[in-house]
């Protein structure tokens, strides 16, 4: 591990240097990985009667290490927190509520669950990580961190995380702690490491785990190069179509398939080095407690429900059944969440668990806590709790949409609506907007059916399949009589607005067909279908091609559950086809102003590229769910249509 304090950073406010501490502790993925790890310093200050407080600064919950500020630290009285520990027992969720009374902020975020071991060691400083490295050292048959840290370090056994965990350090750090104890470790579970200063714990820190990386790597195992099979998005599809059924909501399911997965992934012990646990057991939230190893998701569930069988305890309701992450030699691994953003933590978690596994085996053997400790992490109160106060879903999450033209106006607002319900989008365009963790932007021209097919599967492979299409790729030719019209034009036209979209179908049927709540499609058409206008044929003539086209796909695919509709937009002036000098001189043609003319229709309004977004997200809604053939106007009311 390298240490990147750097010399120039030096700190007189030692909350200013726990920040900078926790940030670097925070960037190191082999440390802290999505929220894990907590931190803390001690400091002293005069409350508002003028009374002396010592204060403890800890890591607050639902902060992240990398970004964490100075408001992400509760201060809490550390007396309190120390009369705390003299009480025999206290659960887990009392303990929370005592913490929250010893803040000295009340508008402060919770204080970690960890709070009272960092009060009970007595260093103003003290850092906190689950390191890889460490970690490695402890998941072993037979552990080996004396045998790297020596007397460096004070072990505890492990102990579910909380109030009991807190008063066994209590315990048992005074008793074993030396004059050359820097740390403590605390098997299955992670490293901590104090000082008089941020500085000096995170110094130490480095040099335990750059101890234990230096042990590992004279053990590291030699990967054999696996090839990874091309995607077979049907297959993958039907395997989400199946995890969301158990899992009783649909679900988002990435592809991953670099070299360290598919050599794991070709082990001939596989299923039994991957069904022995997580590395630490809070990952069990995140992974759950084994993998799907092949494609039996009906048979992991009913091994999940024994599972839940055999530890719950009354009161408890069951998590779903389906599984977070699944390995296969011809698919490589599959992450598994509610959101795109679960599937990648869940796949960070497991690429490091793999890392883990790997190295534990060539120091004798791999070893997990056992099912009965990961089931209390699993169902501990304190996230039973979590899951009671959240609130529901959006409409779509889980959810994936397909939305062509998506780089600019119709199809961004398309793309805009559709994730603000909760869906991950893949957005094909000619100019590809950047890509984040629910949206996959995609360079691809919707004539060139090569580019649409593969495009299709790196949409699949990083989503898992289709639920929704919105066909909102088109041209809009310039204004031409027939007698003058010409053939590449008319072409062209068909071509973009017609043509490329009977192809998008034919592939994408087969994967709408497999969406857990039922496909959906919106065909972006255009008030000149019922309305059109002289000079432009091409685009009304192609426009009621495919109007036609999404009429014939509403009456073939309802059997399969797929719902088609077409809106009909009109006067959208907000999209690159009008610019301010067009606009100018339409107006002007109409004797109005540039906003009088942009509001020429029934109602008087200005009809917005979001405003058409939102209605064609709706039509994909359960509100729509019994309305498929449909052809809504979103125009403000046209007096030649109605």
């Amino acid at each position: 591990m390298e240490n990147r304090w750097a010399e120039t950073e030096t700190h007189t406010d030692e909350l200013d240097a726990c920040v900078y501490g926790s940030r670097l502790l925070g960037r190191e993925p082999d440390l802290v990985l999505h929220g894990g790890g907590n931190t803390s310093v001690k400091t002293s200050t005069v409350d508002i009667t003028g009374r002396a407080v010592d204060v403890l600064h800890v890591k607050g919950s639902g902060w992240d290490l990398a970004t964490i500020e100075r408001a992400g630290f509760a201060p809490l009285r550390l007396d309190r927190l120390r009369e705390l520990l003299t009480v025999p027992s206290l659960p887990d969720s009392a303990m929370m509520n005592e913490l929250r009374c010893a803040l000295l902020d009340a508008s402060a975020p919770d204080p970690s669950v960890e709070t009272l071991l960092h009060a009970v060691l007595p260093h103003p400083a003290v850092l906190h990580s689950h390191a890889d490295a460490v970690i490695t050292l402890t998941n072993l048959d037979k552990p080996l961190v004396e045998e790297v840290f020596g007397d460096r370090v004070v072990v505890i056994p492990y102990v579910m995380p909380g109030f009991a965990l807190a008063r066994t350090c209590a315990e048992l750090f005074p008793e074993h702690a030396g004059e050359r104890t820097i740390g403590v470790v605390l098997l299955n579970h992670g490293l901590f490491t104090f000082g008089e200063d941020t500085r000096q714990a995170y110094d130490r820190h480095v040099e335990l785990v750059g101890d234990a990386e230096a042990y590992l790597s004279r053990h590291r195992p030699e990967r054999r190069s696996v090839p990874a099979p091309p995607v077979d998005r049907h297959r993958l599809a039907g395997l989400r179509r199946r995890i969301s059924d158990v899992a009783g909501a649909p679900m988002i399911v990435s592809r991953h398939a670099d070299a360290a997965t598919m050599a794991f992934v070709a082990r001939p012990d596989l299923a039994d080095v991957a069904t022995r646990g997580p590395a630490t057991p809070d990952h069990v939230i995140r992974t759950k407690r084994v993998p799907l190893i092949g494609e039996d998701v009906d048979g992991y569930a009913a091994d999940y429900r024994r599972y839940f069988d055999e530890h719950a305890g009354p009161g408890l309701t069951m998590l779903d059944p389906a599984p977070r992450v699944v390995l296969d030699p011809g698919l490589g691994m599959l992450s598994v969440g509610r959101r795109a953003k679960d599937a990648d933590i869940a796949y960070d978690i497991y690429a490091h668990t793999i890392d883990v596994i790997e190295r534990a085996e060539e120091l004798g053997g791999y070893r997990a806590l056992p099912p009965g400790d990961l089931f209390d992490m699993e169902y501990w109160e304190l996230e039973q709790a979590k899951l009671r106060l959240s609130g529901a879903p959006a409409e779509f999450t889980g959810e994936v949409a397909l939305v062509t033209g998506a780089a600019s106006g119709i199809g961004r607002a398309c793309v805009d609506a559709l994730r603000a319900k909760g869906a991950s989008v893949i957005g094909l365009d000619l100019t590809p907007t950047e890509s984040r963790a629910d949206y996959l932007g995609l360079r691809a021209d919707v004539t060139d059916p090569a580019a649409v097919e593969a495009a299709i599967d790196r949409g699949v492979e990083r989503f898992g399949g289709l639920d929704v299409l919105v066909a909102s790729a088109g041209v809009f030719p310039a204004n031409t009589p027939i007698a003058e019209l010409d053939p590449a034009t008319w072409r062209h036209a068909m071509s973009v607005n017609a043509d490329a979209i009977a192809a998008l179908f034919a592939k994408a049927h087969p994967l709408l067909k497999l969406a857990p709540r039922g496909g959906r499609v919106v065909v972006v058409a255009s008030k000149n279908v019922p309305a059109p206008g002289p000079g432009a044929a091409a685009y009304s003539a192609s426009k009621a091609a495919v109007t036609q086209l999404a009429r014939v796909a509403a009456l073939e695919w309802a059997a399969d559950g797929i719902r088609v509709n077409a809106v009909h937009p009109d006067a959208v002036f907000d999209t690159g086809l009008w610019t301010a000098e067009v606009l100018a001189r339409r107006a002007e043609h109409y004797g109005l102003s540039v906003d009088a003319y942009k509001r020429r229709n029934l109602l008087g309004a200005e009809i917005t590229s979001a405003a058409v977004g939102r209605v064609i997200a709706e039509l994909c809604s359960d509100t729509f769910a019994h309305t498929t053939g449909a052809q809504v106007p979103v125009d403000g009311g046209n007096e030649r249509v109605v």
